[in-house]
């Protein structure tokens, strides 16, 4: 059914008015709705957006966000998600109601791998892997960390390419920056998110290692069910870290909390079909110290994306 409070025209002059088809998600960031431009008929995503104003009106943050948005938009860039319009609505007491319009993608990678019940060859792992870590890659190449990548932020075309999407935990980051740690869905945090560390870029590319074991297993890695659970599952998969690479300061939980962890350690859960610079890789990336953690630029540039395939 339509949103009504979804159907409105910009107040840019542009002559764009938009009306909601059905709604596709919602958030503590905002709802998001498929609706068409009604001069063009395209179809288009809404994101309705409700901003608390200050006193000074909207707030210097919405306002960095937006500057970000068309930051990212003038590059143009392939895997990332097309920013189309900003349109702000009515205000309601003290909100302002604003709606960003992005270019529509029918699916994300969630329900494009539960569309693929039979899995994916090691081209397509390989090469929906590459774009995901293109697009992150020039996030980080502008100092904006992503923070909340998972295959429901992973939008996939018609065509079988990859587009980021919904930025609004996104942030121009600073070195040493201590952020809120509600950011990125549980299964797909770092450890020092977890842990309540400051942190930057490499939480992404943690994110990113997480979805790829996804592609290759059709189910997801780390199922936690709570911050403290999830280390625990991490570290039985992955083997406890050693006490050398535990952080040393600003940090309540001890390394002997784990002592009792029964670990497989290497990643026993691999599917068979992975090949072995791809466990390296994803080993690499899956690194519990994020200064030691592999980057974007350097996982582009791993051995398993100038490989031939072993398998197809």
């Amino acid at each position: 059914m339509a949103d009504r409070s979804s159907h409105f025209s910009a107040p840019d002059q542009t002559g764009h008015e938009y009306e909601s088809l059905s709604r596709i998600g919602s958030g503590a960031y905002g709802t998001v709705y498929k609706a068409k431009d009604k001069r063009t008929n395209r179809v288009v995503a809404l994101k309705k957006v409700c901003v608390a104003l200050t006193e000074d009106g909207i707030p210097m943050n919405t306002l960095r966000e937006i500057g970000l948005l068309k930051q990212l938009n003038a590059h143009e860039h392939p895997n990332i998600v097309r920013l189309l319009d900003i349109c702000y609505g009515h205000r309601t007491g003290k909100e302002l109601i604003m709606y960003l319009v992005f270019e529509h993608v029918e699916q994300d990678l969630g329900s494009y791998i539960e569309r693929n019940p039979r899995g994916f060859n090691t081209i397509q792992i390989k090469n929906l892997s590459r774009e995901i870590l293109n697009g992150v890659d020039f996030l980080h190449s502008n100092r904006i960390v992503h923070r909340d990548l998972k295959p429901q932020n992973l939008l996939v075309t018609f065509d079988g390419h990859i587009k980021l999407a919904d930025f609004g935990l996104a942030k121009t980051y600073d070195f040493d920056m201590k952020l809120t740690s509600v950011v990125v869905t549980l299964w797909y945090r770092a450890p020092e998110v977890l842990l309540g560390l400051p942190y930057a870029t490499p939480v992404d590319v943690w994110s990113i290692g997480c979805i790829i074991v996804e592609l290759y297993n059709l189910t997801p890695l780390f199922c936690g069910t709570s911050e403290g659970d999830q280390l625990t599952t991490i570290f039985r998969e992955l083997g406890r870290p050693s006490e050398t690479d535990w952080p040393k300061d600003n940090i309540s939980i001890k390394w002997e909390s784990f002592r009792s962890i029964d670990s497989t350690g290497y990643m026993h859960n691999f599917s068979g079909n992975i090949c072995e610079t791809a466990k390296d890789l994803i080993m690499r990336m899956l690194t519990f110290d994020p200064i030691k953690r592999i980057s974007a630029m350097e996982a582009l540039n791993h051995t398993y994306f100038t490989e031939e395939p072993i398998n197809t």
